[in-house]
């Protein structure tokens, strides 16, 4: 399926609240403070030459957010981030002045962050973020886990000293059930997905997120003509959309949407011109992508700035997995989740299609840009699917890197 934005606010420009949350400043205040995080570093940014010379595109780069901040996902950025920036202004309002993440360790600070417990529903990677960036203050984190999220990814996320509630259903029944719960015992819900009268605490989740495109514009050699990438509730696209359309403006790239064909909130969302609900049906395998609400902050920032939206079916995710994994030519292999690669499987499937190919301007001086935004974060199911570990892929980039 392929859409153009036909939405009435397409090309509008951001309403002020959303240009303040993923503006410059609101970025460069993003790496400040990613500074004082001990394992940061900017993830890489790979050119993929043979893979673009195969689909008659001039360049293919792909931000490998598979390394970031020891989680694995481009969610590290923002979870953990909002849950640090609401410890500080709480700290501020109990301690009457401003509160800079500079003082995080400050014993006044920690005190204040050892009251406060933090609660968010997940799929693997936010809940990851979410404990981490409570473990790091001195917090308390209490995660909802649906019936489909893996007993690995429960694991992995319970190692930061999170309380884990499961929750029958799906992703979105959790979300009720964490907000519902949160309310009874005044936690603090720090969702990546937004509902009426909840709105500034996605933002700052999606504001988090900016980093990566902040990083990406400095290493890329041009900017990108195309950008594709994946949707859930729609927070990474709408951050990485709005962040680029105020960072470039008249020169911001042609942005496409890719929703799995099975949990195609968004998609579904652009047809009808206002947020939907779709019906659960037979799970996606990308699991982290299974969401079946729209987050309403991230569809008021994509009716404005993306132009098209589209879907993918479980055996193109699979596929990129496998591409990436073993690449043509001297490209590099990355580890991709089953989720991380959809971008890169949405601009696969356009230009393998004349139409779409026309339709979005495809051509041999197209630079397209994409984020894997997830490594392994299940290495059984990565095994299971790709046929070989995670261990052997990067073994494969260190030999090609010694080469």
């Amino acid at each position: 399926m392929f859409l153009h934005n036909t939405n009435p606010d397409y090309r509008k420009p951001l309403t002020g609240e959303d240009a303040e949350t993923l503006g410059l400043e609101a970025a460069s205040e993003v790496e400040r403070h990613l500074g004082f995080r001990d394992n940061h570093a900017a993830t890489p940014l790979h050119a993929l030459p043979a893979l673009a010379r195969s689909i008659g595109v001039a360049a293919i780069h792909i931000k490998d957010e598979g390394q970031r901040l020891g989680l694995g996902s481009f969610k590290a950025l923002g979870g953990s981030y909002a849950v640090i920036r609401l410890v500080l202004e709480e700290a501020g309002r109990r301690l009457g002045r401003a509160v800079d993440v500079a003082e995080l360790s400050a014993p006044e600070v920690r005190a204040v962050a050892g009251a406060m417990t933090f609660a968010c529903a997940t799929d693997g990677n936010h809940g990851r973020s979410v404990a981490q960036g409570a473990q790091l203050v001195g917090a308390k984190a209490a995660i909802f886990v649906h019936g489909g999220v893996s007993d690995e990814r429960v694991a992995a996320i319970a190692r930061y000293g999170a309380e884990m509630i499961r929750v029958a259903g799906t992703y979105d029944d959790s979300v009720r059930e964490a907000a519902h719960v949160a309310g009874e015992k005044g936690w603090t819900i720090v969702s990546d997905t937004s509902w009426p009268g909840y709105e500034r605490i996605p933002g700052l989740v999606m504001q988090g997120y900016t980093a990566i495109v902040r990083e990406a514009l400095r290493a890329l050699p041009t900017p990108p003509t195309h950008v594709f990438v994946q949707s859930g509730v729609g927070g990474i696209a709408a951050a990485v959309a709005g962040h680029l359309a105020l960072a470039l403006g008249d020169r911001r790239p042609v942005f496409t949407v890719v929703d799995p064909a099975r949990s195609a909130c968004i998609v579904e969302t652009a047809r009808a011109g206002h947020p939907v609900k779709v019906p659960h049906g037979e799970p996606t395998v990308m699991a982290m992508l299974e969401c079946y609400e729209p987050s309403l902050v991230a569809w008021r920032i994509l009716a404005r700035v993306a132009d098209s939206f589209m879907t993918v079916d479980e055996e193109d995710a699979i596929h990129v997995m496998r591409r990436l994994a073993d690449p043509l030519g001297h490209d590099p292999a990355i580890v991709a989740g089953e989720s991380g690669g959809v971008g890169l499987a949405g601009l696969l499937r356009a230009a393998a299609d004349p139409a779409v190919r026309m339709k979005l301007g495809l051509n041999g001086a197209s630079s397209i840009f994409v984020i894997n935004t997830e490594g392994a974060t299940d290495p059984a199911k990565y095994l299971a699917l790709v046929g070989r570990s995670p261990a052997d892929v990067l073994a494969r980039r260190r030999e090609e890197i010694s080469a």
